[in-house]
């Protein structure tokens, strides 16, 4: 028997995937798309097949959350991660290469938000309007 209060098949410090999806106010269908896809995969499995998650993997899940409203493509969110791994862990291709194309998303995002609150601030006037002739 075990020491930890951990089920069968589950280490220290991971979480199911429904653990996950609440933490992250994302779905099932949401995480387990991304790990049918490659945009991010689970760190482990249970011996029972379920997908097991670390602080680490929440971490990246948070990340592509606040990229999903700017309109990133899976694409883009894929190579986002893979250029955030870069910047960590100092290995792969030329750090700067990363940094540049990082830049570049962010500035992308930085002109993705500014539509979305030219937006709101119509929504407002709309609202505001709808609102004074009721």
């Amino acid at each position: 028997m075990s020491s930890t209060n951990e089920p069968a098949g589950r280490s220290a410090g991971t979480m199911h995937i429904g653990e996950v999806a609440t933490r992250t106010e994302l779905s099932l269908r949401s995480l387990r798309h991304w790990d049918e896809v490659g945009l991010l995969r689970p760190s482990g499995r249970s011996e029972g097949g379920f997908r097991l998650y670390t602080e680490a993997d929440v971490e990246r899940i948070l990340v592509i959350r606040r990229m999903k409203p700017l309109g990133f493509t899976l694409e883009q969110m894929r190579s986002v991660m893979v250029d955030l791994d870069h910047l960590h862990d100092g290995s792969g291709e030329s750090l700067e290469q990363a940094r540049d194309r990082l830049g570049t998303i962010a500035r992308e995002a930085a002109e993705r938000r500014a539509t979305l609150q030219r937006q709101l601030e119509m929504a407002d006037e709309f609202i505001g309007l709808l609102s004074a002739e009721m």
